[in-house]
């Protein structure tokens, strides 16, 4: 058993931590993900504290290059946690005294865990950021490849899931790379609230020695410095928005998870997944499950849980710096792994998955999908909109009386309820003819998805 003095905190403790409390407080099984950025923030700092004289520059080159060697342990894969360890900041310290002998002790000159903390996971949301957003272009360029292939074919497109209006699959496959790209917006600005440097900030009111937050800020890459210590110390408010994000990313992969379940069903059965990414049943040999897809379904319940209660520990904590905090690396940490594996394996999913054009055309027989097309034929001639929408809903409704497809009425039938009705009526209940009669910008109309497909193509090579 370590005694307290081994602590960073020790010196003013006469009695060793009791067990459980140790195993209680010990946060190294989660926060050991910090490591590498403990050791980039403390060789920033070591080197701030040789420019500015408060070590000797022989005493800061030697703390250097003992984090140094720490850090190409950690890089060559030679590096695990100490589960006897406080947490990963201690870790380090003690290995860096081992190394260097008393000289390492003078590392904390200047710093707090507080700051340290606060720093360490500054630069892993930092991070993180740039990953997700590189792993959710990814999705996208797997998306865009996807509709490119299929640019052609034509589905029923949904709302309150019935049947509603002839789209382009593209056009849909479109939608998830709009809300993506959103995505990537808020990760791109929540940067901005992540690139500020903390460190400086002391426990909460920095520091009587002299030293230089703008030469750390340099070296660190950090464009702002944090004007408050008491702030510094304190916010989470950049960790929360990174969790933010991930829960409306989850949310919009959990959507696109479930229109390909969907569609895989035989009841839908325009997609088909490849079988290495679906599993089958114990006791069923005939199924073929969608599992990747309920995993990444059920993934966002935990995002948005996650989210939530790191609001809720948050909302009562009083300035400055508490332990509550200690917990915040797991709302983060957790967000940010699961929703990297999700946006890896959908990737590969998507570049697998292909279009059952059989089962399209059967869904395609139901010619209702074409009667707002007709509605909006008699506002081309002269009728106003509502009544369009009756008299046509009048057919609809006629057609279901005497058993006919919409498409299989005559142009007298159509007559008894519209006299504006003529020969050119009956050419409108074609899917193709639909979506190619679409005008509007940002409609399913085959030259704008095509447009677009070609502008997401350049705008993700550029990217």
């Amino acid at each position: 058993m370590r005694t307290s003095r081994s602590k960073l905190w020790g010196g003013r403790f006469t009695k060793k931590t009791d067990p459980f409390v140790e195993r209680f407080t010990s946060s190294i099984s989660v926060d050991y993900r910090l490591a590498r950025y403990d050791l980039e923030g403390s060789i920033a700092h070591a080197k701030m504290l040789g420019r500015c004289g408060i070590v000797s520059r022989a005493e800061s080159r030697r703390l250097v290059r003992g984090l140094a060697r720490i850090l190409r342990s950690i890089e060559r894969g030679a590096w695990a946690p100490d589960p006897t360890a406080e947490d990963i900041h201690t870790q380090i310290q003690q290995t860096l005294e081992k190394l260097l002998g008393s000289v390492a002790r003078k590392l904390q000159t200047a710093r707090s865990r507080n700051d340290q903390v606060a720093l360490d996971l500054r630069l892993y949301c930092r991070d993180a950021a740039t990953t997700l957003a590189t792993a959710i272009r990814s999705v996208q360029r797997a998306l865009v490849k996807l509709a490119a292939t299929y640019r052609g074919v034509v589905i029923p497109g949904y709302t309150h899931l019935q049947r509603a209006q002839p789209i382009l699959l593209a056009h849909q496959l479109l939608a998830y790379v709009e809300m993506l790209e959103r995505d990537v917006e808020r990760l791109q600005d929540a940067r901005k609230r992540i690139d500020v440097l903390p460190l400086g900030a002391g426990a909460l009111a920095g520091t009587s020695l002299p030293i230089d937050r703008r030469y750390v800020a340099k070296l660190l890459k950090f464009p702002r410095i944090a004007e408050n210590s008491i702030d510094a110390v304190s916010d989470r408010d950049f960790a929360l928005e990174l969790v933010s994000v991930l829960a409306m990313l989850g949310i919009h992969l959990s959507r696109f998870a479930e229109d390909v379940i969907l569609w895989t069903t035989e009841e839908f059965g325009i997609l088909s997944l490849d079988d290495a990414f679906a599993t089958g049943s114990s006791l069923m040999p005939q199924k073929k499950n969608p599992d990747v897809l309920e995993l990444i379904r059920g993934q966002a319940g935990l995002l948005v849980g996650g989210l939530t209660a790191f609001l809720t520990m948050m909302k009562g904590l009083p300035l400055s710096y508490n332990r509550d905090l200690q917990w915040d690396k797991r709302f983060v940490f957790s967000a940010v792994e699961a929703s990297h594996d999700a946006l890896t394996v959908l990737e590969r999913l998507v570049r697998h998955v292909e279009v059952r054009a059989d089962r399209v055309t059967r869904l395609l027989k139901d010619d209702t999908l074409c009667a707002t097309d007709l509605a909006e034929y008699l506002v081309e001639r002269g009728v106003p909109f509502a009544d369009a929408h009756g008299i046509v809903g009048n057919v609809v409704a006629a057609a279901e009386r005497r058993g006919k497809r919409l498409g299989e009425l005559t142009l007298s039938e159509l007559q008894q309820f519209s006299p504006r009705f003529d020969r050119r009526a009956l050419a409108l209940f074609d899917p193709k003819r639909s979506v190619e009669r679409k005008r509007s910008f940002g409609s399913t109309n085959p030259r704008l998805v095509r447009q677009a497909l070609e502008r997401w193509e350049q705008r993700l090579r550029s990217s």
